[in-house]
């Protein structure tokens, strides 16, 4: 009996003991454009540290929502919350990477970083008012290529996406009547199109469907070789996506702990910067320090270790100067 009862004792410790030393677990779900990043980290994190990341790519709308509803230790948005927003609902924010967006196309015969566009096609084929590839405005911009006369297929997000913020805020600023019909935001009324769910599902779209558009974070883009375009800026040149024309756009970001870092980069003023670059932005909850804590070991760590996998990744990492902004925030609220 004494060595049946000292048997199930050593089993109960063994239980326990497994429980108690297995593998410490970070959640966070939300924004797709930082889905690879993220992935990258969390795969080298947990070599280090024997902490594993599990992170859901499910939009910045559900990012948000699930940090609202606290049923994750971390949301990722690529739309910065508003401070008023934030205080709303109890969160702080910090920016983690910087990225950018393309339109990618599916047109036989064309290859990545050969077709040029400007904003004012994008607006008017998101609009539904350019309907074919061979349309006299796009010809304009691309007189060296032979454009089929076929209907461009139109694809969207379908799920509250801070990726389509960052895509609509660029419409938005530059075509007035997109302003007026459809505006910006992690989800809108859109006039035409298919919808895809997340990055992932905007890739499969147009790599499935024949004389399409869409848009999606760079590294979707490369990792699907799918034809990334390039596109006009404002300072009136046509640029390519690329970790340099990503950098041009950061360098004109100002960033700053007294409103929670709330900042938009579209358009960026830089006479070599992509047009669609922006920020992905961690959310916290407030009430919730032991969770916000070890999100922010993580992401202490990426600051320290993750920059060359940032670039390898076509993301910017952020300057010296920023993550120091960044430290001092947590400090202030408690969390480092």
């Amino acid at each position: 009996m004494k060595k049946i009862i000292g048997l199930v004792l050593s089993v109960a410790l063994i239980l326990s003991f497994g429980i108690a030393g297995a593998a410490e677990t970070i959640n966070g779900a939300g924004s797709s454009f930082a889905y690879p990043i993220y992935s990258a980290w969390a795969y080298d994190y947990q070599k280090v540290t024997g902490v594993r990341l599990n992170y859901q790519s499910i939009g910045s709308g559900g990012g948000i929502r699930q940090i609202t509803e606290r049923t994750v230790d971390f949301g990722a948005s690529d739309l910065p919350l508003s401070p008023a927003e934030l205080k709303k609902d109890g969160l702080i924010q910090f920016p983690a990477v910087i990225g950018g967006v393309v339109p990618i196309v599916n047109v036989p015969g064309v290859k990545p970083d050969q077709m040029r566009l400007d904003s004012q096609t994008m607006c008017r084929i998101y609009l539904g008012e350019l309907k074919y590839w061979d349309d006299p405005q796009l010809r304009a911009l691309n007189p060296a290529m032979n454009l089929p006369h076929k209907e461009i297929t139109v694809v969207h997000r379908s799920d509250g996406s801070g990726t389509t913020a960052i895509f609509t805020n660029y419409l938005d600023q530059t075509c007035p009547e997109w302003k007026k019909k459809v505006g910006t935001g992690v989800s809108v009324k859109w006039p035409v199109g298919i919808g895809g769910k997340g990055s992932e599902g905007v890739t499969n779209y147009v790599r499935r469907a024949g004389y399409s558009v869409g848009y999606v974070e760079f590294a979707y883009a490369q990792q699907n070789r799918l034809s990334y375009t390039q596109l006009k800026n404002p300072a009136g040149h046509f640029v390519s996506p690329n970790f340099l024309t990503f950098e041009n756009a950061a360098n004109t970001a100002d960033f700053e702990a007294k409103n929670d870092f709330d900042l938009m980069m579209t358009n960026a003023k830089g006479a070599n910067a992509w047009p669609i670059a922006g920020g992905t932005f961690v959310l916290l909850a407030r009430d919730k320090k032991d969770a916000s804590m070890k999100t922010v070991k993580f992401y202490d760590w990426a600051f320290k270790n993750g920059d060359n996998k940032a670039k390898e990744l076509i993301y910017v990492p952020l300057p010296a100067s920023l993550k120091n902004k960044i430290r001092a925030y947590w400090k202030a609220n408690g969390i480092y």
